[in-house]
Protein backbone atom coordinates (compact mmCIF):
# COMPACT_ATOMS: atom_id res chain seq x y z
CA UNK A 1 0.00 0.00 0.00
CA UNK A 2 1.49 3.34 -0.90
CA UNK A 3 1.03 6.80 1.19
CA UNK A 4 -3.03 7.57 0.44
CA UNK A 5 -5.16 10.44 1.81
CA UNK A 6 -8.96 9.00 2.64
CA UNK A 7 -10.31 12.29 3.18
CA UNK A 8 -10.79 15.26 0.87
CA UNK A 9 -11.34 18.01 3.59
CA UNK A 10 -9.64 20.67 5.89
CA UNK A 11 -11.81 21.48 9.13
CA UNK A 12 -12.01 24.81 9.30
CA UNK A 13 -10.01 26.95 12.24
CA UNK A 14 -12.76 26.44 15.54
CA UNK A 15 -14.51 23.53 14.10
CA UNK A 16 -14.40 19.74 14.10
CA UNK A 17 -14.97 17.03 11.69
CA UNK A 18 -14.80 12.93 12.30
CA UNK A 19 -12.18 10.61 10.92
CA UNK A 20 -13.22 7.85 13.00
CA UNK A 21 -15.84 6.96 15.62
CA UNK A 22 -15.61 9.44 18.19
CA UNK A 23 -12.49 11.11 17.08
CA UNK A 24 -12.44 14.78 15.65
CA UNK A 25 -9.96 16.60 13.31
CA UNK A 26 -9.41 20.11 14.35
CA UNK A 27 -7.05 21.99 12.35
CA UNK A 28 -5.58 24.85 14.03
CA UNK A 29 -3.33 27.71 12.37
CA UNK A 30 0.33 28.66 13.14
CA UNK A 31 2.19 32.11 13.04
CA UNK A 32 5.17 29.76 11.42
CA UNK A 33 6.07 28.48 8.01
CA UNK A 34 4.35 25.55 9.09
CA UNK A 35 0.97 26.75 9.26
CA UNK A 36 -0.80 24.76 11.22
CA UNK A 37 -1.35 21.97 13.43
CA UNK A 38 -3.76 19.18 14.01
CA UNK A 39 -5.24 18.24 17.38
CA UNK A 40 -7.43 15.61 18.46
CA UNK A 41 -10.84 15.23 20.02
CA UNK A 42 -11.62 11.87 21.61
CA UNK A 43 -14.81 11.39 22.58
CA UNK A 44 -14.75 10.71 26.39
CA UNK A 45 -18.74 10.05 27.93
CA UNK A 46 -20.40 12.96 27.95
CA UNK A 47 -17.18 15.13 27.51
CA UNK A 48 -13.93 14.89 25.19
CA UNK A 49 -10.15 14.35 25.54
CA UNK A 50 -8.07 16.50 23.38
CA UNK A 51 -4.57 15.75 22.38
CA UNK A 52 -2.73 18.67 21.64
CA UNK A 53 -3.60 22.35 22.19
CA UNK A 54 -1.76 24.61 20.20
CA UNK A 55 -0.03 27.95 20.35
CA UNK A 56 -0.78 30.57 23.03
CA UNK A 57 -2.31 33.32 20.78
CA UNK A 58 -5.29 35.21 20.98
CA UNK A 59 -7.09 34.19 17.80
CA UNK A 60 -6.64 30.29 18.54
CA UNK A 61 -8.36 31.17 21.53
CA UNK A 62 -11.29 32.36 19.86
CA UNK A 63 -11.18 29.75 18.25
CA UNK A 64 -11.34 26.79 21.39
CA UNK A 65 -14.06 28.77 22.80
CA UNK A 66 -16.12 28.15 20.22
CA UNK A 67 -15.08 24.61 20.32
CA UNK A 68 -15.40 24.38 23.73
CA UNK A 69 -19.14 25.52 23.28
CA UNK A 70 -19.65 22.25 21.87
CA UNK A 71 -16.92 19.85 22.94
CA UNK A 72 -16.56 20.35 26.75
CA UNK A 73 -13.07 18.81 27.94
CA UNK A 74 -13.05 16.46 30.10
CA UNK A 75 -8.82 16.20 30.15
CA UNK A 76 -5.93 17.05 27.57
CA UNK A 77 -3.45 14.89 26.75
CA UNK A 78 0.23 16.34 25.10
CA UNK A 79 2.17 14.67 23.41
CA UNK A 80 5.10 16.70 23.46
CA UNK A 81 6.81 20.20 24.75
CA UNK A 82 7.45 22.34 21.83
CA UNK A 83 5.14 25.31 21.69
CA UNK A 84 2.08 24.30 19.42
CA UNK A 85 1.56 21.17 21.15
CA UNK A 86 1.31 22.62 24.92
CA UNK A 87 1.17 26.12 24.23
CA UNK A 88 -2.10 26.75 26.05
CA UNK A 89 -2.26 23.76 27.53
CA UNK A 90 -2.31 26.22 30.61
CA UNK A 91 -4.67 28.38 29.10
CA UNK A 92 -7.00 25.50 28.85
CA UNK A 93 -6.59 24.31 32.61
CA UNK A 94 -7.41 27.67 33.79
CA UNK A 95 -10.54 27.96 31.49
CA UNK A 96 -11.70 24.36 31.59
CA UNK A 97 -10.40 22.74 34.52
CA UNK A 98 -9.38 19.67 32.27
CA UNK A 99 -6.01 18.27 34.07
CA UNK A 100 -2.64 17.58 31.88
CA UNK A 101 -1.36 14.11 31.19
CA UNK A 102 1.81 14.23 29.41
CA UNK A 103 4.90 12.04 30.16
CA UNK A 104 7.10 13.31 32.34
CA UNK A 105 10.72 14.27 30.46
CA UNK A 106 7.94 16.82 28.07
CA UNK A 107 6.71 18.48 31.35
CA UNK A 108 9.76 18.90 32.93
CA UNK A 109 11.41 19.88 29.72
CA UNK A 110 8.38 22.97 29.24
CA UNK A 111 9.10 23.96 32.47
CA UNK A 112 12.98 24.51 31.97
CA UNK A 113 12.42 26.19 28.84
CA UNK A 114 10.29 28.57 29.67
CA UNK A 115 12.32 29.64 32.52
CA UNK A 116 15.61 29.69 30.19
CA UNK A 117 17.34 26.99 32.95
CA UNK A 118 21.17 26.42 32.42
CA UNK A 119 21.99 25.15 28.97
CA UNK A 120 17.68 24.53 28.07
CA UNK A 121 17.89 28.26 27.51
CA UNK A 122 18.99 30.02 23.84
CA UNK A 123 22.62 31.70 24.60
CA UNK A 124 23.85 27.86 25.37
CA UNK A 125 22.15 26.92 22.31
CA UNK A 126 23.94 29.92 20.36
CA UNK A 127 27.23 28.93 21.58
CA UNK A 128 26.80 25.20 20.57
CA UNK A 129 26.54 26.42 17.25
CA UNK A 130 29.39 28.38 17.49
CA UNK A 131 31.16 25.88 18.37
CA UNK A 132 30.16 23.84 15.08
CA UNK A 133 31.25 26.98 13.23
CA UNK A 134 28.09 29.50 12.62
CA UNK A 135 29.18 32.90 11.20
CA UNK A 136 28.41 35.90 13.62
CA UNK A 137 25.79 37.56 11.56
CA UNK A 138 23.39 34.27 11.93
CA UNK A 139 24.59 33.74 15.58
CA UNK A 140 23.45 37.09 16.58
CA UNK A 141 20.20 36.59 14.79
CA UNK A 142 19.41 33.80 16.64
CA UNK A 143 20.35 35.36 19.81
CA UNK A 144 17.53 37.79 19.41
CA UNK A 145 14.51 35.43 18.59
CA UNK A 146 14.78 34.64 22.60
CA UNK A 147 11.62 34.64 24.21
CA UNK A 148 9.45 33.00 21.37
CA UNK A 149 8.72 30.04 23.54
CA UNK A 150 7.44 32.16 26.19
CA UNK A 151 5.37 34.47 24.04
CA UNK A 152 4.17 30.91 21.92
CA UNK A 153 2.82 28.99 25.24
CA UNK A 154 0.63 30.19 28.52
CA UNK A 155 2.67 28.89 31.96
CA UNK A 156 2.09 25.25 31.92
CA UNK A 157 -0.31 23.45 34.46
CA UNK A 158 1.13 23.36 37.92
CA UNK A 159 0.78 19.78 38.48
CA UNK A 160 -0.21 16.80 35.37
CA UNK A 161 -0.71 13.40 35.28
CA UNK A 162 2.10 11.07 33.97
CA UNK A 163 2.14 9.23 31.24
CA UNK A 164 3.99 6.39 30.79
CA UNK A 165 5.30 4.24 27.72
CA UNK A 166 3.05 1.00 27.35
CA UNK A 167 0.33 2.34 29.16
CA UNK A 168 -3.05 2.03 28.12
CA UNK A 169 -5.53 5.19 29.16
CA UNK A 170 -9.20 4.63 28.74
CA UNK A 171 -11.21 7.18 26.85
CA UNK A 172 -14.52 6.95 26.53
CA UNK A 173 -14.77 3.18 26.65
CA UNK A 174 -11.65 2.56 24.38
CA UNK A 175 -8.33 1.94 24.81
CA UNK A 176 -5.68 4.04 23.76
CA UNK A 177 -2.01 2.46 24.52
CA UNK A 178 0.79 5.08 24.51
CA UNK A 179 3.66 4.87 22.38
CA UNK A 180 6.74 6.61 23.36
CA UNK A 181 8.95 7.90 21.06
CA UNK A 182 12.54 9.99 21.33
CA UNK A 183 14.94 11.92 19.09
CA UNK A 184 12.52 14.98 17.79
CA UNK A 185 12.00 15.61 21.80
CA UNK A 186 13.29 13.34 25.01
CA UNK A 187 9.66 11.27 25.60
CA UNK A 188 7.02 11.87 22.64
CA UNK A 189 3.77 10.13 23.31
CA UNK A 190 1.93 8.63 20.78
CA UNK A 191 -1.38 6.87 20.58
CA UNK A 192 -2.89 3.54 19.47
CA UNK A 193 -6.39 2.21 19.46
CA UNK A 194 -6.63 -1.20 18.16
CA UNK A 195 -10.47 -1.17 18.11
CA UNK A 196 -10.15 1.62 15.68
CA UNK A 197 -7.20 0.91 13.98
CA UNK A 198 -5.82 4.56 14.64
CA UNK A 199 -2.13 5.72 15.82
CA UNK A 200 -2.47 9.49 16.97
CA UNK A 201 1.04 10.03 15.33
CA UNK A 202 2.03 13.17 17.21
CA UNK A 203 5.43 14.53 15.01
CA UNK A 204 6.83 11.36 14.99
CA UNK A 205 5.58 10.36 12.09
CA UNK A 206 4.41 12.99 9.18
CA UNK A 207 3.54 12.24 5.78
CA UNK A 208 5.17 14.72 3.71
CA UNK A 209 7.65 16.32 6.04
CA UNK A 210 10.44 14.91 8.04
CA UNK A 211 10.57 15.04 11.52
CA UNK A 212 12.80 17.94 12.78
CA UNK A 213 15.64 15.88 14.80
CA UNK A 214 18.20 18.22 16.21
CA UNK A 215 21.85 18.13 18.13
CA UNK A 216 20.40 20.04 21.76
CA UNK A 217 22.98 22.01 24.26
CA UNK A 218 21.70 20.06 27.22
CA UNK A 219 23.10 16.65 25.55
CA UNK A 220 25.98 17.49 23.75
CA UNK A 221 27.12 13.37 23.41
CA UNK A 222 23.91 12.52 22.38
CA UNK A 223 22.64 10.83 19.53
CA UNK A 224 19.21 12.20 18.77
CA UNK A 225 18.49 10.78 15.05
CA UNK A 226 19.85 7.11 15.85
CA UNK A 227 17.45 7.07 18.79
CA UNK A 228 14.31 8.44 16.30
CA UNK A 229 15.33 5.96 13.90
CA UNK A 230 15.07 3.30 16.87
CA UNK A 231 11.62 5.12 17.64
CA UNK A 232 9.62 4.65 14.47
CA UNK A 233 10.64 0.87 14.36
CA UNK A 234 7.92 0.96 16.98
CA UNK A 235 5.38 1.58 14.73
CA UNK A 236 5.84 -1.44 12.51
CA UNK A 237 4.09 -3.98 14.24
CA UNK A 238 0.93 -1.69 13.58
CA UNK A 239 -1.68 -3.24 11.21
CA UNK A 240 -0.69 -1.78 7.52
CA UNK A 241 -3.77 -0.06 7.09
CA UNK A 242 -3.94 1.57 10.48
CA UNK A 243 -5.27 5.42 10.22
CA UNK A 244 -2.18 7.95 10.83
CA UNK A 245 -3.83 11.23 12.17
CA UNK A 246 -0.37 13.40 12.22
CA UNK A 247 0.72 16.66 13.86
CA UNK A 248 0.80 18.45 10.77
CA UNK A 249 -0.64 17.45 7.17
CA UNK A 250 -3.38 14.75 6.53
CA UNK A 251 -4.58 12.12 8.02
CA UNK A 252 -2.76 9.43 6.03
CA UNK A 253 -2.48 5.31 5.73
CA UNK A 254 0.26 3.59 4.22
CA UNK A 255 2.05 3.52 7.72
CA UNK A 256 4.91 1.32 6.83
CA UNK A 257 5.76 2.75 3.53
CA UNK A 258 6.34 6.17 5.26
CA UNK A 259 8.12 4.55 7.93
CA UNK A 260 10.68 2.80 4.99
CA UNK A 261 10.93 6.38 3.62
CA UNK A 262 11.81 8.41 6.26
CA UNK A 263 14.84 5.39 7.03
CA UNK A 264 16.21 6.34 3.24
CA UNK A 265 15.20 9.73 3.18
CA UNK A 266 18.09 9.32 5.99
CA UNK A 267 20.44 7.39 4.59
CA UNK A 268 20.60 10.02 1.68
CA UNK A 269 21.35 12.00 3.85
CA UNK A 270 23.71 9.94 5.45
CA UNK A 271 25.70 8.86 1.87
CA UNK A 272 25.19 13.15 0.58
CA UNK A 273 27.26 14.18 4.07
CA UNK A 274 30.25 11.36 3.26
CA UNK A 275 30.50 11.96 -0.18
CA UNK A 276 30.77 15.64 0.96
CA UNK A 277 33.80 15.58 3.52
CA UNK A 278 36.67 14.87 1.86
CA UNK A 279 38.76 16.93 5.01
CA UNK A 280 37.89 18.27 8.86
CA UNK A 281 34.25 20.42 8.05
CA UNK A 282 32.38 22.51 10.80
CA UNK A 283 28.40 21.25 10.46
CA UNK A 284 28.21 25.05 9.43
CA UNK A 285 30.03 24.01 6.08
CA UNK A 286 28.25 20.99 6.15
CA UNK A 287 24.41 22.91 5.96
CA UNK A 288 24.34 23.00 2.34
CA UNK A 289 24.60 19.23 1.91
CA UNK A 290 21.47 19.20 3.59
CA UNK A 291 19.26 21.94 2.69
CA UNK A 292 20.37 23.40 -1.02
CA UNK A 293 17.20 25.79 0.02
CA UNK A 294 18.02 29.67 1.19
CA UNK A 295 17.69 29.75 4.84
CA UNK A 296 15.63 32.86 5.04
CA UNK A 297 15.45 33.33 8.99
CA UNK A 298 16.98 32.34 12.31
CA UNK A 299 14.54 30.04 13.00
CA UNK A 300 15.69 27.93 9.89
CA UNK A 301 19.44 28.06 10.69
CA UNK A 302 18.41 26.88 14.32
CA UNK A 303 16.74 23.56 12.94
CA UNK A 304 19.10 23.39 9.86
CA UNK A 305 22.11 23.33 12.19
CA UNK A 306 20.52 21.39 14.40
CA UNK A 307 19.91 18.34 12.27
CA UNK A 308 22.95 18.71 10.38
CA UNK A 309 24.63 18.27 13.92
CA UNK A 310 22.18 15.22 14.64
CA UNK A 311 23.58 13.72 11.23
CA UNK A 312 26.80 14.12 12.12
CA UNK A 313 26.66 12.74 15.46
CA UNK A 314 24.82 9.46 14.03
CA UNK A 315 27.56 9.26 11.59
CA UNK A 316 30.43 9.66 14.63
CA UNK A 317 28.63 6.67 16.50
CA UNK A 318 28.54 4.46 13.68
CA UNK A 319 32.29 5.31 13.75
CA UNK A 320 32.12 6.58 9.98
CA UNK A 321 33.77 10.07 10.83
CA UNK A 322 35.59 11.19 13.55
CA UNK A 323 35.00 14.76 15.59
CA UNK A 324 38.29 17.29 15.09
CA UNK A 325 38.60 19.74 18.30
CA UNK A 326 40.93 23.01 17.65
CA UNK A 327 40.56 26.30 19.10
CA UNK A 328 38.20 27.93 16.84
CA UNK A 329 35.61 25.31 16.15
CA UNK A 330 34.95 21.67 16.01
CA UNK A 331 34.94 19.85 12.61
CA UNK A 332 34.38 16.03 11.17
CA UNK A 333 36.06 14.05 9.07
CA UNK A 334 36.41 10.51 7.35
CA UNK A 335 37.20 7.81 9.28
CA UNK A 336 39.64 5.94 6.55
Amino acid sequence: MQINYPFDFLPEPGSAREVAPGVLWVRMPLPFALDHINLWLLQDGSEWTVVDTGVALDGLKDCWRKLLSAYPLRRQIVTHWHPDHIGLSGWLKQETGAPLWITESEYLTSQMVYAQIGSFGMPPMVEMFRQHGLDAQRAEAMEKVNGTYQRNCSPAPLSYRRMFDGERIDVGGRTWRVIVGHGHSPEHAALYCAELKVLISGDMLLPRITTNVSARPSNLDGNPLGLFLDSIARFEPLPQDTLVLPSHGAPFMGLHDRVAALRQHHQDRFAALLATIDHPMTAAELVPVLFSRPLDDAFQVMFAMGETMAHLKYLEYSRQIARVTSKDCIRFDKLP
